[in-house]
């Protein structure tokens, strides 16, 4: 069997070093890995216009800057396929079909949808569409039959909805569909970042992230001003690394080889954080060299987007072919799945041989 990975954002906004410790740059190490067959990462602008649907300037404005990040992350097209969900129409015809196999029940059973639903302050009044993305989602993945999904910890209900719908078609109809398997962030607090205020979230609306974007300036901006521990009020108290946002981004971020370059007092983090805690360690020296650790992981995406930013249209021209691969292979599995289910009547010849027998029979 074939590996394939399909992963995505949805384009409501930049992307942010949470999706980048998070997936990007795993992304990356995978589709140069040699490991997989194909590798599809969509832009899912269908997904977000279902709690969006009210602003799709916003989601069409965000298309190019989704794949702006994706490209200067370092995401190649000629070993990625680059695709926007809207444009293979077989992910909707997926979606109505699977619709029959889930019930409401185990939609609303569904954690990552019930926590979203409460974020949004959606409560009675749920958008069928926003209710019914876990279906979506499950058509999104089987449409091109892959292996391994990339997600952070929160999509996991998400993963295991979309088996137990390959299961059941796979039971009723034939076994078309592919069982996928979650691919989960190796480093553990890559799962999710914290917002640089100390909030569980980034969120654009609370100003606590740092884009991919964001220039040399703006980044140190955010960094210094970010929250840490506010019992550490002299450089002499002890300091708590626990809830200090300083401290878990240099975990997601720092290496060894960065302390010998920007501190090299200290061996590694662990030494770093022994320190801090024992007081003696200001959070303005920390800061500093956290600031050297990103600008150093930010710099080349900075410069690789600033290229592709002189040729827009070669972008859209990426996105246009990635969209033409996809629908290709969506096209090929739909219609694998109408055969199964017995609702391909023009391309079954057997069907029609059979009826125009019995038909030409009662004549006589």
């Amino acid at each position: 069997m074939s590996k394939i990975i399909l992963t995505g954002d949805r384009p409501t906004g930049r992307l942010h070093v949470g999706h980048y410790v998070g997936s990007l740059r795993r992304r990356v190490e995978l589709q140069n890995s040699g490991e997989y067959d194909r590798v599809f990462i969509m832009i899912a602008d269908a997904q977000a216009l279902t709690d969006n649907f009210e602003n799709p300037e916003k989601v069409r404005q965000n298309i190019i800057e989704v794949a702006l990040d994706y490209l200067s992350c370092g995401l190649d097209p000629e070993k990625a396929k680059l695709f926007v969900q809207s444009q293979i129409s077989e992910l909707t015809e997926l979606t109505f079909f699977y619709a029959n196999l889930v019930t409401v029940s185990r939609l609303q059973r569904n954690p990552t949808v019930k926590s979203e639903i409460q974020m949004r302050n959606f409560e009675a009044s749920i958008p069928v569409g926003f209710f019914t993305y876990p279906i979506s989602q499950a058509a999104d993945i089987t449409a091109f039959k892959a292996t391994t999904v990339p997600v952070g910890e929160d999509q996991l209900p998400m993963i295991e909805q979309t088996r137990e719908i390959v299961r059941k078609f796979n039971s009723i109809y034939d076994e078309v569909l592919v069982e996928p398997e979650a691919l989960l962030p190796e480093n553990e607090v890559c799962m999710r970042l914290p917002g640089t205020d100390g909030k569980q979230k980034m969120s654009k609306s609370l100003g606590n992230c740092i884009y991919l974007s964001d220039t040399e300036a703006d980044v140190k901006k955010k960094i210094m001003s970010m929250y840490t521990d506010p019992l550490h009020i002299q450089v002499s108290d002890p300091g708590h690394i626990e809830g200090n946002c300083v401290f878990t981004y240099l975990d997601a971020f720092s290496r060894p080889a960065h302390f010998e370059e920007y501190l090299p007092d200290y061996h590694n983090l662990e030494e770093l954080k022994e320190h801090y805690k024992k007081g003696g360690l200001g959070d303005v020296k920390i800061k500093k060299f956290l600031n050297a650790v990103m600008q150093e992981e930010l710099a080349p995406i900075r410069a690789r987007r600033a290229e592709f930013e002189k040729d827009i249209p070669a972008v859209y021209d990426i996105l246009k072919k990635g969209s033409d691969t996809a629908r290709e292979t969506a096209a090929k599995t739909l219609s694998e799945v109408k055969t199964a289910m017995r609702i391909n009547y023009f391309d079954d010849s057997e069907l029609i041989r059979a009826q125009s027998e019995k038909y030409s029979g009662s004549e006589d």
